[in-house]
């Protein structure tokens, strides 16, 4: 047996999607790394070995505007061109390279941290050292850092040091949550095992094995859904272990589960009710993907009624979006739903102080161990919204290693820097504004080839008729004056139109009726109609517009998007079936949905100029739509002209990285496994080719330039001295017709 130590700035113990991310952002920020992980592969439930699918604040195109970006963002992308299929092992090959593409990062798979050396009072209590067993190598290795993270997901390194933790459901009483239960327990969400199935053209039999359960003795057939040809996350409902202890009696658990599988698989093959003949099992779990376990108490506890009330903390360094998703104890042998869902208008915020130790001073956490309510557990829990925890901690566990502090020192003395790091980053943060003083694009003059000025939706492509209300939503800045829609009619009628602000700038759901008012049409087809609307807000913000239901009507979609202008049709059926999810239609962001027509915007004319789209929006300081695009958006491009963006400083200035954030519509919805693909491999609006020139003495000069590009973020590192301007030169998009720029940063 080896003994080796380890000494790094930062020690993350977890290779799961928060442990990535914290690791990889504090290597970016020159932080030494070590990550260690006790499987042989990164991801953890999202691995090929459990193959949960990345869910995340979107919460499967639910919400507007709301993947997240940063080093997740980075990961969906890389994924969607590589592995549009969803194959598990190319995922694994994602986040491998990501983190081997690190080098401040050492990895050290297969290895266990089974203990850790830890000392202090109860109420003070510091991490000295972490050690692990490398399976298959005999090493024990032995990690010295200042900094630890806990990513475990069961927050093993903060239970081994003596870090304040809670297992099960608090009371009603204690934080005043809706749905908690009057006396507090020790109830958790269960764990879920996977199965793969196969078409393999002939027939193929299958035996159960003598354990398999008969399922047509439990409830599963009559309140959950079975198909011969769903398998891996349709059956994510596969759940059980709440009622008992889901660490401890992880063995049991898994046994329980795997009878369960075989017998639904039994069942399917077998019972004569289903088209299974020529199907077999491709593929099923071994490891249960935990949902809870310990919750590392920090120095605040995110509740439900944060959630709910979408809290702006002031120390926000990320935000979900997934429903609090709370499952019945008895997991699939329930007799009620398989979960519920409670969601908010849009995105909710998670504040830094849920993400360190309130007694362990040199600790940070993320992922599903952090401080939360076991009800607002219900949301944080996804491994998107994990994920970009991560990168929080890891940037804040940087951030302490530079300046020789503790994780609260960081938000006592330098949360505006640790915000101001997320935010050039592009990590996920809604809200914020840049504000660093040593961007030098904030002093520029900005100029443009050309803006998009009106706001008109003309090409129609499709029909949409009024059998329910319709809606559509695009930015107001700073007004305007009219509105026109596209229509056909089968008889002279009128329709009703109303106007709604969305409340909240990270919003686009309607919250106040600001206007209504009637719209004749006449009989006939595709004609231009003028709605009475007008508004003058006093703040730039989005209008949501809803055209009420008129059966002989119907409004016409276009099948090209525009930045900034959503569709919507308010259903009066749940996107999930009842068996499976309880999902409450009042929630507006579940009635007016967008799923069957996104990227379909709705024909309509806004009457007057917008100034949403002008380059100066490049530098307004937000990285991500809030009440708005904030973006440049060119007029379309025309064949053999180059549209490009331009930054001219007074006097000359020397340029030595130059960022940029493309447009890559944070409101697709993206997925890692086979749940859902899109229709290209690369987000159209993020430009392929690009050059950057330089202007010094009168002189235009190519210093960069780039082609095939599919990043949202793409740093430029050159050596350029007194240059008067820079400009930005679109050739070509991966298949938009616009040039779209969301922010430049440019330093010395």
């Amino acid at each position: 047996m080896r003994q080796e130590t380890i000494e790094t700035d930062i020690t993350v113990v977890g290779g799961g999607l928060s442990g990535v991310c914290a690791a990889i952002a504090a290597a970016r920020l020159g932080s030494t790394v070590s990550l260690v992980q006790n499987r042989p592969v990164l991801g953890g439930n999202s691995s090929s070995e459990v193959r949960v699918w990345v869910s995340g604040a979107s919460a499967t195109g639910t919400h507007r505007y709301a993947r997240e970006t940063g080093i997740m963002g980075e990961l969906f992308l890389e994924n969607q061109y590589r592995n549009p299929e969803g194959n598990a092992y190319y995922w694994d090959l994602v986040m491998l390279e990501a983190v081997l593409a690190e080098p401040n990062i050492q990895l050290f798979l297969n290895t266990d941290v089974h203990e850790v050396e830890a000392e202090g009072e109860e109420e003070e209590r510091i991490i000295r050292s972490v050690t692990g067993w490398m399976q298959g190598s005999e090493r024990r290795i032995l990690f010295k850092s200042g900094v630890y993270l806990d990513c475990t997901g069961d927050g093993l390194v903060g239970f081994l040091a003596g870090a304040s933790f809670r297992i099960g459901r608090e009371a009603r009483d204690m934080y005043n949550e809706e749905w908690a239960p009057e006396l507090a327990d020790d109830i958790t969400l269960g764990s879920t095992l996977l199965f793969y199935t196969k078409d393999v053209g002939h027939p193929v039999k299958y035996v159960p094995p003598f354990f398999a359960k008969d399922i047509t003795k439990t409830t599963i057939p009559e309140r959950r859904i079975i198909k011969s040809g769903d398998s891996g996350c349709h059956y994510w409902w596969i759940e059980w272990g709440g009622e008992l202890d889901t660490v401890h009696e992880n063995e049991r658990i898994r046994d329980e589960l795997w009878a369960v599988i075989y017998g639904i698989w039994d069942y399917i093959k077998n019972s004569g009710k289903f088209d299974a003949d020529h199907l077999t099992l491709e593929w099923v779990g071994s490891i249960p993907g935990k949902r809870e376990y310990r919750r590392l108490m920090g120095d605040y506890v995110l509740t439900q009624n944060d959630i709910k009330a979408q809290v702006p903390f002031e120390d926000r360094v990320t935000f979900g979006g997934w429903s609090i998703d709370l499952h019945p104890p008895q997991g699939m042998y329930a007799v009620e739903s398989g979960s519920k869902h409670m969601y908010s208008d849009g995105i909710y915020h998670i504040p830094y102080r849920s993400l360190y130790s309130a007694n362990v001073s040199n600790m940070l956490m993320a992922g599903r161990n952090i401080s939360a309510s076991h009800v607002a557990f219900g949301t944080t829990r996804v491994m998107a919204t994990c994920a970009t925890m991560g990168e929080a901690a890891g940037t804040a566990a940087a951030l302490c290693a530079r300046k020789g502090t503790t994780p609260r020192g960081i938000y006592e003395s330098h949360m505006a820097e640790l915000q101001q790091i997320l935010l050039r980053q592009d990590a996920s943060v809604i809200g914020l504004v840049n504000k660093d003083e040593q961007d030098l694009a904030k002093t520029a003059a900005i100029e443009a080839s050309s803006e998009l000025k009106m706001i008109a939706i003309e090409e129609a492509a499709e029909a949409l008729p009024l059998d329910t209300d319709k809606a559509f939503l695009f930015p107001v800045s700073p007004s305007f004056s009219g509105l026109e829609l596209l229509v056909s009619s089968l008889e002279a009628t009128t329709i009703e139109v109303e106007l709604w602000a969305t409340g909240r700038g990270e919003n686009y759901v309607p919250k106040h009726r600001i206007a209504q008012t009637a719209a004749t049409v006449p009989q006939g087809d595709q004609q231009w109609i003028t709605v009475s609307l007008s508004w003058q807000p006093d703040e730039a913000c989005n209008a949501f517009v809803i055209v009420r239901k008129q059966p002989a009507v119907s409004l016409h979609l276009s099948h090209i998007p525009l930045a900034g202008v959503l569709s919507f049709e308010r259903t009066d059926t749940p996107a999930e079936d009842p068996r499976l999810g309880d999902i409450q239609l009042v929630q507006p962001v579940a009635a007016w949905s967008m799923r069957r027509i996104n990227r379909k915007p709705i024909c309509f004319r806004v009457q007057g100029e917008s100034d949403a789209y002008l380059a100066g929006r490049v530098i307004d300081g937000y990285n991500r739509p809030f009440a708005g695009p904030h973006m440049w958006v060119s007029e379309r491009v025309k064949e053999g002209r180059h549209e490009w963006l331009q930054l001219n400083w007074s006097k000359p200035v020397d340029i030595n990285e130059l960022q940029l954030i493309w447009n890559d519509d944070v409101n697709e919805y993206l997925n890692n496994l086979h749940f859902i693909r899109t229709s290209f491999d690369i987000m159209p609006e993020l430009a392929a080719d690009y050059r950057i020139e330089a202007l010094t003495d009168d002189k235009w000069q190519t210093v960069d330039e780039v082609s095939g590009n599919r990043r949202r973020m793409q740093r430029h590192h050159m050596q350029l001295t007194q240059i008067n301007a820079l400009r930005i030169v679109v050739e070509r998009t991966n298949g938009c017709d616009r040039a779209e720029l969301i922010e430049v940063r440019a330093y010395s």
